[in-house]
């Protein structure tokens, strides 16, 4: 071949070099003891991933590097801006790495060209104005599917997205910043270039930030919040969960490794809490109910493993999920992606998801859930309505979960916040099985 670099395939992957993002950890004693803002903790490692290759990464963002709290990579770099720099700019700087714009195309297009040249960056965008590169991330998907079966191009680092400032907490902006639909455009892609990771706290985030950074040949679609919120894993939970793509969380499930009554599964940080909240609510109500709780942290694991290479086997499925319970799957999407993704499992006619259905509005957090049928009411409701033995005994509870769900409403009405009892939920660790 020739000595052409660019004969040959592009240009040379240079070397990222990473720090351990293990030094990041959050310090998790018990599930849900501290709370945490998941990207601001993702915002210091990528603080020191800019200042480790000052020559090799950048950050590109339409404008929300701030918002979306990766305010840390402004203590070792400056935005990158060509024109007049004035004393009133806000770290603004000719050699900058942060490349920001308001423009998602824009940022999209300096993106993919800096990756062609052989080095490395990540993309942080609101969750609902990421559709604006709609079809620039179909050519690039596109393009990585045909070059990964050309023998003699070289890889190239991953197109990675951080969508924060997501559909349930964009409660303060209303139904125009509320939109969790691409992760629907990316999952059309071919398997074999596309992953979609819902990591439901920090230390979570740092494992699937780090695999993201390290990976080729992809395209890594991360959804995680930015706001303040219970945090469940310690790292080396957070790592064996990432590491297994979902599973089964013992500390919130009490079926003692037995056969469940009902499956509680949530995908995202939202409906993980409001799942973890309707489980204390089901233990309270009803102590014999066998509950297992599933978080899935990749989303393409729940795929059948002939169409994705992360997939589940059929056996490996019904083996969590059971042939014959029925399964409330909490999800941070549309609902009907939960059903394409699975439409070939055995069980499927089990399944009930509950995700978000075009309902928003400028409302409280919880409010959000409560319009969308995604709160931890509803899901007790869906759990009473579903599990046979407890339509006898749930009467009384189910309207009491009615009941909770419009004494919010009339709350929020008047106060124009949640109630106290929500905004101090806590998931009370005496609860927890252990084996």
């Amino acid at each position: 071949m020739s000595d052409n670099p660019h004969a040959n395939g592009g240009l040379l992957l240079r070397d990222l070099r990473l720090p351990d993002f293990r030094n990041y950890a959050l310090n998790v004693r018990k599930p849900g003891a501290v709370d945490g803002e998941a990207t601001r903790v993702q915002g210091e490692l990528i603080r020191d991933v800019i200042k480790g290759n000052p020559d090799n990464f950048r950050v590109f963002s339409p404008d929300e590097t701030n918002s979306n709290r990766w305010g840390a990579v402004f203590e070792v770099t400056d935005r990158c801006s060509t024109a007049e720099i004035i004393p009133g700019d806000d770290h603004v700087a000719s050699d900058g790495r942060v490349m920001e714009m308001l423009s998602e195309h824009q940022c999209e297009g300096w993106l993919e060209g800096y990756l062609l040249t052989g080095r490395h960056g990540m993309f942080s965008c609101y969750e609902a104005f990421i559709h604006i590169v709609d079809s620039m991330f179909n050519q690039h998907a596109k393009w990585l599917k045909v070059a990964n079966r050309i023998p003699w191009r070289r890889p190239i680092a991953s197109l990675n997205y951080l969508l924060s400032s997501h559909v349930w907490r964009q409660d303060h902006n209303g139904f125009s910043h509320q939109d969790p639909g691409f992760i629907d455009h990316v999952v059309n892609k071919k398997a074999e270039v596309i992953r979609v990771y819902l990591p439901p706290d920090a230390n979570t985030l740092l494992s699937v930030a780090d695999h993201c950074l390290r990976s080729r040949n992809y395209v890594n679609v991360i959804v995680a919040g930015k706001q303040s919120a219970p945090q469940w894993l310690n790292m080396d939970a957070a790592i064996a969960h990432c590491a297994a793509r979902l599973g089964i969380w013992p500390w919130a499930s009490n079926d003692r490794g037995g056969e469940p009554d009902v499956v509680m599964a949530c995908c995202g940080d939202v409906p993980t809490l409001e799942t973890l909240a309707a489980v204390e609510l089901l233990r309270t109500a009803f102590p014999r109910l066998k509950v297992r709780v599933i978080n899935v942290v990749n989303l393409m694991k729940l795929q059948p493993q002939r169409e994705h290479p992360h997939g589940l086997s059929d056996q490996a499925f019904d083996r969590l999920f059971t042939t014959d319970k029925p399964i409330i799957f909490a999800f941070h999407g549309y609902p009907w992606l939960i059903h394409r993704l699975t439409y070939r499992r055995t069980n499927h006619k089990n399944l009930h998801v509950r995700g978000y259905k075009e309902e928003g509005t400028t409302t409280t957090p919880f409010g959000m859930a409560v319009v969308n049928d995604l709160d931890r009411f509803h899901l007790v409701i869906d759990v009473i309505n579903r599990v046979p033995k407890l339509g006898r005994l749930g009467a009384q509870t189910r309207q009491a979960m009615q009941d909770k769900r419009m004494e919010h409403k009339a709350y929020i009405a008047k106060h124009g916040e949640d109630q106290p009892e929500i905004r101090a939920w806590r998931w009370v660790a005496r609860r927890s099985i252990r084996r």
